[in-house]
This record gives structure tokens, C-alpha cells and sequence, in this order.
């Protein structure tokens, strides 16, 4: 099976290694439109080929996607200085009319999944212009908070001793600073959290939750300060959905995909929890929230929606 992947940079380049770590589909191409940078990182993944899984990894262009049931958009451009959000969002909207229907035209049949930042906005896009080339939205979404849950996951999993794998909670929304972490219906091992905590006389007062929320909130702005990106949990989580389109597993993803409607905001892109097979996302999971997340929901969905509403306005 072939995963194709847009963009050789960081982010590209460690979801590809994370794919042959994992054994993951058996032909990985990568295209950039700095050919010596894919074919370099190509070179070096199919190094690491004999000590992981045997699969094929090489550089191409867009026709090499054709057969592809996956192709990863991580291609983008980075902010310059003085440069606004909206003014870096219009350059990777104009990538991006160039990307995905380039892509669909080797690949139709390919499953897209976003993950150039801002993703819920790159991916409202991704899945608009896929659109017009006749693809349903069911299969164009991005990673969404997958990473932002992960880590959510894994600070209550240390404070309660327990394997992150066990514990179920969610942030939902944008991936950014609106996220919103669903406190409220958090389990572990099917116990809800404040009996989990009470069972292991763990505190879960409103001071660390406020602890653990920053923690997560602010994970990639101490990543970034302290090596100037993230790329390995992002790198993951791609590497994760590649497999459960691939398998067609019906997981259940924190993806952003385009929705009618999320908490009273209509026609937008953020983050739920989705069940994602061989065709995309498959359905989205209702959630029952408390009056407060519900409306910091519909707080972080009109973040998003605001932010689309400024690019088609430019």
C-alpha cells in the first residue's frame, strides 16, 4: 500500500520515520518541491528500512502519488517577520490551491489528511478544494488535537500512575489556545477520573487542573522555545491515523473535519472525537458536556470560523 507525503520537512520527514518504525503501508514517496531535500530524507529513511520493517521509501513528484490510499499534506510556508496570521494564512491558502487538486489528480481516490498549521483552517480549505474536484469531505481531515489529547492523556496517566494508553480524555476544538480539555467525562479504565484519583488519594482540585491545562496548553510554545519546533509527537499522531485509514480500524481520533454545525457554530473545522476507517472519518461521536465546556466549545469553534471568515473576506 502507498502513503504519499507533501512537504519533506520536519514534520514530514519524522511522520515518514514513524510509518517505517511502525511497519505502516509498504511504499512511502515523498515529494517537495525542493527535490534534493526529498530525495536526501528519502535516502536516509531507507537506511533505517533494515532495522524497522520492510517497506520502500524513495522521492518523487506528483504523478508518483498515483495508487496512493493516503497522501499527508504537511507542505506550507513558514511566518515571516512582521507577518500576520492572516497574511501567512493567505499564503498557505494559495499553497494549498495548488497542492490538493495536483494531488487528486494522480491520487483521486486518496485519502487526505492535513497536517499544516493552522489545521482546522488549512483543513476547511484542503477539504473546499477538494470539493470542487468532486471529493466528499468525509475524506479530507487533519490531526486535529490528536497531539494536544495525547498530551492531556499523558499528564493524568503520570499523576495517577497509570498507563496512558488507559486513560480516555479528549481536547476538543481548535488546535491552538481556545482548545478546550472535556474535564468532565475523562475516564480511566472505564472509572470516571475523580474516582480514579480518589482510589489512589491523588488531588484533581481546581489548582492542578489548572496545572495540567496549562501543561497541555502550552507544550508546544516550551517545545518550540527550547529546540525551535515540534515533529515527533505531530510525526506520531500522522503515522497513527496513516494506520487506521490504512487498516481500516475505526478508531476513535480527536481529527478536525468539516462539520454543519459544532455548539451553535455553523460550517466549520475543529476537533472531536471521530471514528476514522478506510473511507475517513466514518461518524463523528456525540458529546454530552456541562453548560461551561459546552460554551468554551462554542467559544473555540467561533475562533476558527472567525479566522475562515477573514481569509475569504481578504
Amino acid at each position: 500500500m502507498k502513503i504519499g507525503i507533501v512537504g519533506a520537512g520536519l514534520v514530514g520527514a519524522t511522520a515518514a520515520y514513524a510509518l517505517v518504525m511502525r511497519g505502516i503501508g509498504r511504499r512511502i514517496v515523498l515529494v517537495d518541491r525542493r527535490e534534493a531535500r526529498a530525495r536526501a530524507e528519502a535516502d536516509d529513511l531507507l537506511h533505517a528500512v533494515p532495522f524497522a520493517h520492510p517497506l520502500d521509501v524513495v522521492a518523487g513528484s506528483y504523478p508518483d502519488l498515483a495508487g496512493a490510499r493516503v497522501v499527508i499534506l504537511t507542505a506550507g510556508v513558514g511566518q515571516r517577520p512582521g507577518e500576520t496570521r492572516l497574511q501567512l494564512l493567505g499564503r498557505n491558502a494559495a499553497v494549498f490551491r495548488e497542492i490538493v487538486p495536483a494531488v487528486l489528480e494522480h491520487a483521486p481516490d486518496a485519502v487526505l489528511i492535513v497536517a499544516t498549521n493552522p489545521v482546522d483552517v488549512m483543513t476547511h480549505l484542503a477539504a473546499r478544494f477538494a470539493a470542487e474536484k468532486g471529493v466528499p469531505r468525509e475524506r479530507v481531515f487533519g490531526s486535529g488535537t490528536m497531539l494536544d489529547t495525547a498530551r492531556f492523556r499523558t499528564l493524568l496517566g503520570r499523576r495517577l500512575g497509570v498507563d496512558a494508553a488507559h486513560v480516555h480524555a479528549h481536547v476538543v476544538g481548535e488546535h491552538g489556545d481556545s482548545e478546550v480539555l472535556t474535564w468532565s467525562i475523562a475516564t480511566v479504565g472505564g472509572l470516571p477520573l475523580a474516582d480514579m484519583a480518589q482510589r489512589h488519594g491523588v488531588p484533581f482540585d481546581d489548582g492542578v487542573r489548572r496545572t495540567v491545562d496549562a501543561a497541555v496548553r502550552g507544550a508546544a510554545y516550551s517545545i518550540i522555545a527550547g529546540k525551535g519546533a515540534t515533529y515527533y509527537g505531530v510525526g506520531s499522531a500522522l503515522a497513527r491515523v496513516a494506520e487506521a485509514v490504512l487498516s481500516d480500524q475505526r478508531s476513535v481520533l480527536t481529527v478536525c473535519s468539516p462539520e454543519a454545525d459544532v455548539a451553535g457554530v455553523r460550517d466549520v473545522t475543529v476537533s472531536l472525537p471521530r471514528v476514522v476507517g478506510g473511507a475517513g472519518v466514518l461518524e463523528t461521536l456525540p458529546l454530552v458536556l456541562p453548560t461551561d465546556e459546552e460554551e468554551a466549545l462554542a467559544r473555540s469553534a467561533g475562533v476558527v470560523r472567525a479566522a475562515i471568515d477573514d481569509l475569504d473576506g481578504r
